[in-house]
């Protein structure tokens, strides 16, 4: 017999809510500032990794990753969050994606305890704005890591604050980084989004909507029984 399910630790970005959209027009205000363009297929490969290395990516992108000082680039990221706070004082409850509000209530009604592991040093911000701080046990930021995703540190600190085993935890991602995060944890994942780039997990949603607790409890069941 496998392990019994303790715990749900879900990503925030384009899991909880989308604040994607807000993180995608603060870089692209930043990019067209330094004359680099900004489209959303190459925010796609920002999804799931941290402010600093989103940035280097983006210099590199434009051929100016030698072009600023550390300073400089520190102060370049700080901007383009002041940008995203700004955006992210719109959030409102009604900016939970579909399907979420009922699964977190399912997940409670199992006992099963439910964590938040997001790379977003504004995760503490958005969680109160949606109104959902009392719905999790834990919440693990950046500011808590030294480690961003893949590397799977932020999962495993949501396990370590949950006081649980981590093959006992299922871990919600809509990034490749993330899942990567997840399974290197040695936990079992669930993706959301597309299944060519989220192929390593071992359940796929489209969307939230599609979310069943007892599809993933019974799936995360079978694979411990492996």
């Amino acid at each position: 017999m496998g392990q019994p399910l303790k715990a749900i630790i879900f990503d925030l970005d384009g899991v909880i809510t989308d604040t994607a959209e807000y993180h995608f027009l603060a870089w692209k205000a930043l990019g067209e500032e330094l004359g680099i363009p900004f489209t959303r297929e190459f925010n796609e490969e920002l999804k799931g990794i941290s402010r600093m290395e989103s940035l280097e990516k983006i210099l590199a992108f434009g051929g100016k990753q030698n072009k600023f000082t550390n300073q400089e680039k520190e102060t370049l990221a700080a901007r383009k969050n002041s940008h995203y706070r700004r955006l992210i004082e719109e959030i409102t409850p009604n900016d939970i994606l579909p399907g979420i509000r009922e699964f977190i209530t399912a997940i409670k009604q199992n006992g099963i305890k439910i964590g938040l592991a997001s790379v977003s040093k504004n995760a503490f911000t958005v969680i109160n704005r949606l109104g959902l701080v009392s719905e999790f046990d834990t919440i693990v930021d950046a500011a808590t890591i030294q480690n961003g995703k893949p590397d799977p540190e932020i999962f495993l600190r949501a396990a370590e604050q949950l006081g649980i085993n981590p093959g006992t935890c299922i871990g919600i991602e809509d990034a490749e980084a993330g899942v990567a995060a997840i399974k290197a944890a040695g936990m079992f994942a669930v993706g959301i989004g597309d299944e060519n780039r989220l192929a390593q997990a071992d359940l796929i949603y489209h969307s939230t909507t599609e979310l069943r607790f007892d599809e993933i409890l019974n799936a995360f069941v079978a694979k411990s029984n492996q």
